[in-house]
């Protein structure tokens, strides 16, 4: 991996021209043999990207934080590993987020390694060219997966029984995973609200998207390599700043942003993570292997209830509909459906906010996450277990306090403590369910007091899910109803899907 950089990560990057156009387009490359011991002691490494209204990070950050239970470092047995891919619309996030407290797996004897990855125009800008193939925050987490492979025996790990989790923009990173043209690199998955057949997931390339940046920064030119080599002389902070303020990469899903994954093309001598749309591809990878894959029961209601007016203008049904798919005479037809389907023949409007969540969290995680379900035991997966997470009307991320220690600050922030030994059992019980999986590549693999359920797989014919509530409760069909509704929607306009 690349070297840790010395410098602040507020502070703009200093780097040589050559250093800053390798970050902008091209695949990673492995750390040259350290000569002298390296001391990898420093945190704090992010990647260059937009927070709380300024641009933080620099380029040098593709970095590793190993985290090993004190207790068992001398141990000879191989520990089970965890590898954790932040989310954040692959605009935003690091290493230094939810697992920088990873204790809670610890404690059961797991090691767990969280992986940095560019982000924004540095990790996903697509031009469809050689030098510039789409997709290269993807091939900075396969680096690091093929690095972890090779090297996590040296801290105790087993190289043979790693699992792969992640959440949102890192539960997609992860699903992406399973498509990828690399090797296998993994054993199991966690998918956390990342479903890849979300509409909005892939991008599409834009050759204009750098003339459009160095145009912004005073330099005009309609030649790709030119405004690459300019765009490479100005320094990250500005970069970011700037792609930011034009909207070409965005946290909102709702935005025709570049910071997101695409299909490449094919092209001599380049890498190519993924040439081919997951919803048209069979998993190899996902062959006899044991998977996760969930979502929250209200997905951005916390968006919705915090900030209403932007919620509305973010998430207008026909945008929405208009980014996932190519649909001309029957467009009107088809919004028409979906609006009576969810709001009846009353308008739109701000007292309908449960229903527009409802609609957002069945389009964008519920629908497409049983479809990827469906698609991964398709294509051979030895077990797939479903969660849908519903304590305290959970929303987008609601989750990642129950399995990494923020909790009890999170409680100490909110409620005052609130049903604090509620939540508590509930973090106690995900964790040892994910662990579970995590070293019996089962999340029950029997009865218990604490666990007084069989969290059972689906099937061709069944869709059992657990309910993680104050109970966990297992239950069929989720949302049976409005899953209905979309299988038909897509039955009628799934070829028009882009």
């Amino acid at each position: 991996m690349d070297q840790l950089d010395p410098s602040d990560t507020t502070a703009p990057q200093k780097t040589d021209v050559k250093q800053r156009l390798r970050c902008v387009n091209e695949p990673a490359a492995p750390y040259p043999a350290f000569k002298e011991t390296f001391y990898a002691e420093k945190e704090g490494i992010v990647c260059p990207q937009m927070k709380n209204g300024k641009p933080i990070g620099i380029t040098q950050c593709l970095t590793l934080n190993i985290y090993v239970p004190q207790n068992r470092v001398a141990s000879r047995l191989p520990l089970p590993v965890m590898v954790w891919i932040h989310g954040g619309a692959f605009a935003r996030g690091s290493t230094e987020d939810e697992a920088r407290n990873p204790t809670a797996f610890l404690k059961h004897d797991i090691i767990v390694v969280a992986v940095n990855y560019r982000l924004g125009i540095y990790g996903f800008m697509c031009l469809d060219t050689p030098e510039v193939p789409g997709n290269q925050g993807l091939k900075d987490q396969t680096l690091a997966l093929r690095w972890i492979k090779d090297n996590i025996a040296a801290f105790g790990g087993d190289e043979n029984k790693i699992t792969v989790f992640g959440q949102g923009a890192g539960g997609m990173s992860v699903n992406m995973h399973l498509f990828s043209l690399n090797e296998k690199l993994f054993d199991q998955a966690i998918i956390q609200s990342g479903p890849a057949l979300s509409y909005w997931m892939m991008g599409e390339s834009d050759s204009s998207v750098p003339m459009i940046l160095a145009e912004y920064l005073g330099y005009s030119t309609s030649d790709v390599d030119k405004a690459l080599k300019y765009l490479s002389s100005i320094d990250a902070h500005s970069l970011v700043k700037v792609a930011h303020d034009l909207k070409t990469t965005s946290a909102f899903v709702n935005d025709q942003s570049f910071n997101k994954p695409c299909v490449e093309k094919r092209f001599e001598g380049v890498q190519n993570f993924i040439t081919e749309h997951p919803m048209n591809m069979i998993s190899e990878k996902a062959k006899e292997i044991p998977i996760i894959i969930g979502h929250n029961a209200h997905e951005y209601h916390s968006q919705c209830y915090d900030r209403v007016e932007k919620f509305f203008a973010a998430y207008d049904i026909s945008k929405l509909f208009k980014l996932g798919f190519n649909i001309d005479s029957g467009f009107n037809e088809a919004l028409t459906a979906v609006k009576h389907f969810y709001f009846g023949d009353a308008r739109i409007e701000k007292e309908g906010a449960t229903k527009l969540v409802d609609f957002v969290t069945d389009f964008i995680f519920a629908h497409p996450t049983q479809r990827m379900a469906e698609k991964l035991l398709e294509s051979g997966a030895k077990t797939v277990y479903r969660y849908v997470f519903s304590f305290f009307e959970a929303s987008h991320g609601d989750e990642l306090p129950y399995l990494f220690d923020s909790l009890v600050s999170q409680l100490n922030k909110t409620d005052g403590g609130i049903f604090w030994k509620e939540r508590l059992q509930v973090k106690h019980r995900m964790v040892k369910l994910w662990t579970n999986f995590v070293k019996h590549g089962n999340p029950s693999p029997e009865h218990s007091i604490f666990l007084p359920f069989v969290w059972t797989p689906i099937t061709n014919t069944t869709q059992p899910y657990l309910d993680i509530d104050i109970v966990f409760k297992m239950k069929s069909r989720h949302e049976h109803r409005s899953m209905a509704f979309w299988d038909l929607f897509y039955k009628l306009y799934g070829k028009y899907q882009k």
